[in-house]
C-alpha cells in the first residue's frame, strides 16, 4: 500500500502543475463539448507512459536526445499556433462563447488532445523517465506504484475534465470567456518558451 499511495501522490504531484494540457482539458470541460474524448485520451496516454516508464523504456528515452529534440520543435510550432488561435479567439468582437457551430469537431478535439501530449518532450522525461526510475525502487512492487500513478492521473483528468461544467454559469459571460482564452493563450505561449529555452539530455 506504501508503493500504490507513494505512485498516487507523486503521480499527482506531477501533473496538477498548470500546463498546456491541462489548459486545454479545462476549456473542453467548460465547453462541454466532446469531454469524454479528452479525459480518456489523456488519462490512458498517462497510463501508457507511466506503464512504460516502470517498465524500463525510461532509460531509452534518456538515450535518444535527437527524438526529443524534433520533439521538442514540433511541440513549440503547435503550441505557438495553439497560443495565436486562442489569442484570436480572446479578441474577437463578436461572440465568444462557444456555440454549436464554432465548436471544433470530435476528431479535431482528439487530435489536439493527442498533439499537446505527445509533442511536449518533458512528458517522456516526468512520466517516463522520473515516475519509472522512482516506481523501480519500490521493486516487486513498483507495478503497484505505476497504479497509484494511473490512479492519480485518471482522477485529475476527470475531475479536471467533468467538474469544470458547474462552472457553467460563471461561463456563461462572453467576458469569462475572453479572459480564460487569453490565460490559455499565455500558458501555451510560456510552455512553448520554456520547451525552447529548458536544456534536454544530450
Amino acid at each position: 500500500m506504501s508503493a500504490l499511495l507513494a505512485g498516487f501522490l507523486t503521480g499527482l504531484s506531477l501533473i496538477i502543475a498548470i500546463g498546456a494540457q491541462n489548459a486545454f482539458v479545462l476549456r473542453t470541460g467548460l465547453a462541454k463539448h466532446h469531454v469524454s474524448i479528452v479525459v480518456v485520451i489523456c488519462a490512458l496516454s498517462d497510463i501508457c507512459l507511466i506503464f512504460l516508464g516502470v517498465a524500463g523504456i525510461g532509460g531509452i528515452v534518456k538515450h535518444l536526445p535527437v527524438v526529443l529534440q524534433i520533439l521538442r520543435w514540433m511541440g513549440v510550432a503547435y503550441l505557438l499556433g495553439f497560443a495565436i488561435q486562442a489569442f484570436m479567439k480572446a479578441f474577437r468582437q463578436n461572440m465568444l462563447m462557444p456555440t454549436q457551430s464554432n465548436l471544433p469537431s470530435a476528431k479535431a478535439v482528439a487530435i489536439s488532445a493527442l498533439a499537446l501530449t505527445f509533442l511536449n518532450p518533458h512528458v517522456y522525461l516526468d512520466t517516463v523517465l522520473l515516475l519509472g526510475s522512482l516506481g523501480n525502487q519500490y521493486g516487486a512492487s513498483r507495478w503497484l506504484f505505476a497504479a497509484g500513478a494511473c490512479i492519480g492521473s485518471v482522477l485529475w483528468f476527470s475531475t479536471l475534465g467533468f467538474g469544470a461544467r458547474y462552472a457553467a454559469r460563471l461561463m456563461a459571460r462572453p467576458v469569462t470567456w475572453r479572459i480564460l482564452d487569453s490565460a490559455i493563450g499565455l500558458v501555451m505561449l510560456l510552455v512553448a518558451l520554456q520547451l525552447v529555452f529548458s536544456p534536454l539530455p544530450h
